[in-house]
């Protein structure tokens, strides 16, 4: 069964690529548009890992992450920081946050998918 990913970006031509490329690369993917839609997604479509950029609409970023890692049925699932910030001090927030891994925009498509393949033990 192929493992689903939820991308929470709030630029639709970039949720179009990711969706693309991680197809191709066999997994199921979702997506919401902000940070609110994104929380609730993650409650109902139960991904595998998500993609999560800082700088959202309704919920920041580092908000969703802290409500994640704060919820008992959702703290292990994986979170991929993937935003335009690549301020040392926004990373170590974003670590602190509770990402596991954490990537600047512009990014190499092939390093985002290594990441993946590592988070989900592929």
């Amino acid at each position: 069964m192929a493992k689903k990913i939820l991308i929470v970006d709030d630029e639709p031509n970039l949720v179009k690529i990711l969706e693309s490329r991680l197809k191709v690369n066999g997994y199921d993917v979702i997506s919401a548009y902000d940070g609110q839609q994104g929380l609730d997604k993650v409650r109902q479509e139960k991904p595998d890992l998500v993609i999560l950029d800082l700088m959202l609409p309704q919920l920041h970023g580092y908000e969703v992450c802290r409500q994640l890692r704060a919820d008992s049925v959702h703290r292990d699932i994986p979170i991929v920081m993937l935003t335009a910030s690549g301020k040392a001090g926004d990373i170590q927030e974003g670590i602190n946050q509770g990402a596991n891994a954490y990537i600047a925009k512009p990014f190499k498509p092939e390093a985002l998918l290594g990441i993946i393949k590592a988070l989900l033990w592929e």
